[in-house]
């Protein structure tokens, strides 16, 4: 499966873009090479695992992409808290990743009947 037409691979290169885009002046680089890391993380992970050729393989690269979901989540809620992310946007991001979240769930389990009904 070509992971450009993933519609959740497009969702979280959007958000990974627009996190960048949003955190450009901020000059806590720490929190900034974070956040940005874990967005960046969830549609390169995506990629490398649906390029895979075992479900096993693709399971484990979107295993960790969600993970890199909730770690962007729990840092998008930080964010808010110390003021580096405006409310409005920080309920978009954090309803965005629940989104794609959600989607990698589908993609995983879609991977694993697939797998059963193969095996």
């Amino acid at each position: 499966m070509n992971f450009e037409k993933l519609r959740v691979w497009k969702r979280s290169a959007r958000l990974s873009a627009e996190l960048y885009k949003a955190m450009r002046d901020l000059r806590d680089f720490g929190f900034k090479d974070q956040i940005t890391r874990s967005g960046l993380s969830i549609p390169s992970n995506i990629a490398e695992g649906m390029t895979r050729y075992t479900t096993r393989d693709k399971r484990h690269f979107l295993i960790i992409a969600r993970g890199s979901c909730s770690e962007l989540r729990t840092q998008i809620y930080i964010g808010m808290d110390i003021d580096y992310i405006d409310a409005q946007q920080g309920r978009r991001w954090l309803q965005e990743t629940r989104d794609i979240s959600s989607m990698l769930h589908g993609l995983i389990t879609s991977l694993d009947n697939e797998d059963s009904a193969n095996g």
